[in-house]
């Protein structure tokens, strides 16, 4: 049996924040994640951050990943264990338990028991399929699955590409794509209106990449693998217009279509849920320090609703005083950091507009 102050599920942006806020704070933490290195999305995010200097403006996300690393390993209270998979969360008695792979391909993996008095379920987000013909052919990708092969691993995943949602992630990937060399033919996107920022849409606009809205795929064809995409025009109802196809010749198609919560081991854990589409799902109700309805239990990024991965750190960091003001450390100093967590979200939700204020709301105790 592992003892700790504090667990954390997740070594992402929010993950690692709230490891060093906690540390900071004196509490003894387990970072676990199932990766096989630390930094979440941050590797593979080659784009600057918007935001302040506090969030990391004008730095890219695997830099960032390297700051937040260094912070910690200057703190000897924090444990980081990577490749490990949190399995489950046992609410009668507080155990939670792992499986950690082994050292070597030959070593068996080994499962952990573990009892913390806190826990920051810091888990993400996976991404959002989408029902077409021919959406399980080779060459259909998860828009972050390509980033990760390009971004991660140096692999480039295709020459003609057509990427589906406009919102920051499929603009930023495609961005991205052509930046290695691939050609973008279309982004196209079901809402009548840009979803992501501005400045994102105008780098492809002036590349010369059509963004196609009130538009979605028809379908995915090709022998064994994708060779064609066809779009076509949704209607106000949301429906193809008959004779508005459009066929590209592709050998990859990027559904960049949102975002889940990954929040299993919330509901393992008992929390109470509530479905918030603006925040990409079911999320934990929670109260300003991101505890849920289980008082040891907070939540921090993406699994606590779908924002971005500036946001992501500041709950991170908000999730970590709070668990180290419930684990009983020093309550005065942590409540001025939390004022200033608090505003920095608030001044980044601003700039998402009211639907991502009103899912908060609405997952609030």
């Amino acid at each position: 049996m592992i003892h700790t102050d504090l667990l954390i599920c997740g070594a992402g942006p929010a993950g690692l924040c709230a490891a060093i806020e906690a540390g900071a704070a004196g509490a003894n933490v387990l970072v676990l994640e199932r990766g096989h290195a630390p930094g979440g999305q941050l590797v593979k995010q080659t784009h600057m951050f918007f935001g302040s200097e506090k969030q990391y403006a004008s730095y890219r996300g695997f830099d960032i990943s390297d700051i937040l690393l260094a912070q910690m390993k200057e703190m000897p209270n924090i444990k980081l264990v990577c490749n490990t998979t949190v399995l489950a969360a046992y609410s009668d008695d507080g155990i939670w338990t792992a499986e950690i792979a082994g050292q070597t391909p030959n070593d068996k993996p080994r499962y952990e028991k573990i009892l913390p008095k806190a826990v920051i379920v810091a888990t993400g987000a996976s991404e959002k399929p989408l029902l077409f013909p021919g959406n399980d052919l080779p060459g259909v990708y998860g828009a972050g699955a390509v980033q990760t092969l390009m971004n991660q691993y140096g692999i480039k995943p295709a020459s003609r590409v057509v990427m589906l949602g406009a919102g920051n992630i499929g603009l930023i990937v495609s961005y991205q794509l052509m930046q290695a060399g691939v050609d973008v033919l279309a982004v196209c996107d079901a809402a009548p209106h840009i979803g992501g920022y501005l400045v994102h849409a105008s780098k492809l606009a002036r590349m010369g990449v059509p963004i196609m809205t009130s538009h979605s795929v028809k379908r995915a064809e090709g022998d064994g693998k994708l060779d064609r995409v066809t779009l076509w025009e949704l209607d106000e109802n949301w429906q193809g217009i008959a004779g508005t196809e459009k066929v590209f010749a592709a050998d990859a198609l990027c559904v960049a279509v949102g975002l889940s919560p990954l929040s299993e081991l919330l509901w393992q854990a008992g929390a109470e849920m509530l479905y918030v589409p603006a925040l990409g799902g079911y999320v934990p109700y929670r109260d300003e320090n991101l505890r849920t309805t289980i008082p040891s239990i907070f939540v921090a990024g993406d699994v606590a609703g779908v924002e971005e991965a500036s946001s992501a750190m500041v709950t991170g960091r908000l999730a970590g005083l709070g668990a180290a003001q419930y684990l009983g450390y020093d309550v005065i100093a942590l409540e001025a950091k939390k004022e200033d967590c608090l505003g920095q979200l608030q001044s980044l939700r601003h700039g998402h507009g009211g639907r991502i204020l009103e899912g908060i709301q609405q997952a609030s105790l």
